[in-house]
């Protein structure tokens, strides 16, 4: 869960994993011990914790801590090393710079994200559209810099013109994609660190382990229980710009959990708020009070792009919108000058049991 917003810089960086091995391992107070291998990738940070390993994982077999962690490494860089714009050779910056329509070659991996992302946005009407890349830009909330004044009309028409998911096909079989507009941009940077969780959460189930908790840039994915035997415990954020609190406190097992805000980066001119929350098909940032959206979902990637698009969609029609489809989803909606009220969903009070937060009391 990324419980500011989805501007982290999607940049390359190398990955420097610390493990707390068998002799530094920590435990809560009569608890389990827990292994803990951290470092940095996307422009941000990624922790992975595990509770009490299976003793192949130890080092009593030919598995141990130190060969997790560098799999694991491997494993997140590769989708960063696949999916980053800020990567000159990278899959997806040599797709964009591909100026024709024909079918181009891919990865396996990366025509799965692709199509997995396309059947997001036919899913969600376009609220979630990886091709909105562009635009975003040109209100400044993205690798070309701010702005402190709202762009022109016509360059916004003519940058929108230049986007649509629909122009965007994959054929795993090949594996291939292809354009039909040879300048569509596609950025992932909205669903790729989910992606590179559950890849990552896919490598601790094959090594048998059960208890984990995945985290990277605040998009996470938890299995089993923590140390003390019981769910992980997971804070939503108060969205509010001028500093960090805890909104509430969840229980999450087996689970993901993505969290998209638009309160850390916006610009104002002549009074009115522009926030990096941009609808696709208007190419202008949301209207609404909705302040962040939180999604519980069986994959961090699903969870990842479900809340992007339902902060698009604001905390009227997102909510609908989340009921009609059975999603897990939090709403935190701005009520007043300080005030934040809260929505749940169906199937979200179904998928957790809450601790009274900050935002309860």
């Amino acid at each position: 869960m990324n419980p500011a917003d989805k501007t982290t810089r999607f940049t390359a960086t190398a990955l420097a994993v610390c493990l707390c091995l068998a002799a530094g391992c920590t435990a809560d107070r009569d608890g389990l011990p827990v292994y803990e291998l951290r470092g940095a990738t996307m422009g941000t940070s990624f922790s992975i914790k595990v509770v009490e390993p299976p003793e192949s994982i130890r080092g009593i077999e030919d598995i141990d801590m130190e060969r997790l962690g560098r799999d694991v490494e491997t494993e997140i860089l590769d989708v960063e090393n696949r999916m980053s714009t800020y990567i000159d050779d990278s899959e997806i910056s040599r797709f964009n710079d591909y100026r024709d329509t024909d079918w181009f070659s891919v990865s396996a991996l990366f025509c799965d994200a692709i199509r997995e992302a396309l059947n997001l946005a036919e899913r969600t009407d376009g609220a979630f559209d990886m091709t909105v890349g562009p635009v975003v830009n040109l209100w400044g909330f993205g690798p070309t810099g701010r702005i402190e004044t709202p762009p022109d009309a016509d360059e916004l028409a003519e940058r929108l013109a230049l986007t649509g998911y629909e122009r965007l096909h994959a054929d795993c079989a090949r594996p291939a994609i292809r354009k039909d507009l040879a300048g569509l941009y596609v950025d992932l940077s909205a669903y790729a660190k989910g992606y590179a969780v559950d890849r990552a959460a896919a490598i601790l189930r094959d090594r048998g382990i059960a208890n984990f908790l995945v985290e990277i840039g605040g998009e996470l994915r938890a299995a089993g229980h923590n140390a003390r035997g019981k769910p992980w415990s997971i804070a939503v954020e108060r969205p509010v710009a001028g500093g960090r609190s805890v909104q509430n406190i969840y229980e999450l097992a087996d689970a993901a959990m993505a969290t998209s805000g638009d309160y850390r980066n916006f610009f104002e001119h002549q009074g009115l708020r522009y926030s990096h929350a941009i609808d696709p098909r208007s190419g202008r940032p949301v209207r609404h009070d909705g302040a962040s959206v939180t999604i519980i979902a069986d994959t961090a990637a699903d969870a990842d792009g479900l809340a992007t698009a339902l902060l698009v969609m604001g905390p009227a029609a997102g909510f609908e919108f989340a009921e009609h489809e059975s999603i897990a989803a939090y709403f935190l909606i701005r009520d007043g000058d300080d005030g934040i009220a809260e929505r749940e969903t169906s199937a979200f009070v179904r998928r957790t049991r809450t601790t009274p937060g900050p935002g309860r009391q």
